[in-house]
């Protein structure tokens, strides 16, 4: 089974109304954790940031405004949802993304055909019980040995 989905999109940093550039973004969900997306953003003179949330507000900020605290995501254009805004906070600091819809869709798609949403727990509690499967096989062939 695959345990990995990724992409890269193509985002535009909003550095003021009148200045922005685009940047790489890679889009990275894994089995390991399936309840969030892990999103790196390389900067152009800066280490790679990455962020974590949850897949579930990605998917509810590209048909309307979610999330509060530090990740709130929200159509550009509440009419025409061919954008989201992506707003990362961090105290004071704030950066602001805009990414087109359409990649983003695609990826979550890929996402929800490894981990349909909603499964994720089923996944979680798997992953937990193998871990201990495997460290009592671990524990039981040292002392064996």
């Amino acid at each position: 089974m695959r345990e990995s989905v990724q992409a890269e999109v193509m985002m535009s940093f909003l550095v003021s109304e009148e200045l922005s550039f685009r940047i790489p973004v890679e889009l990275r969900y894994e089995t390991a954790d399936p309840y969030a997306v892990r999103l790196t953003f390389h900067l152009p003179g800066d280490a790679p940031v990455t962020w974590a949330f949850g897949r579930e507000l990605l998917i509810d900020g590209v048909g309307g405004p979610c999330g509060d605290g530090d990740v709130r995501i929200a159509p550009a254009d509440p009419e025409l949802l061919n954008e989201v805004l992506i707003k990362l906070q961090v105290g004071s600091d704030q950066a602001v993304f805009r990414a087109g819809v359409a990649p983003l869709v695609a990826f979550l798609d890929r996402t929800d055909k490894l981990v349909p949403l909603g499964q994720e727990r089923a996944l979680a509690d798997f992953e937990s019980h193998l871990d201990e499967a495997l460290d009592r096989i671990l524990t039981e062939e040292q002392s064996a040995g």
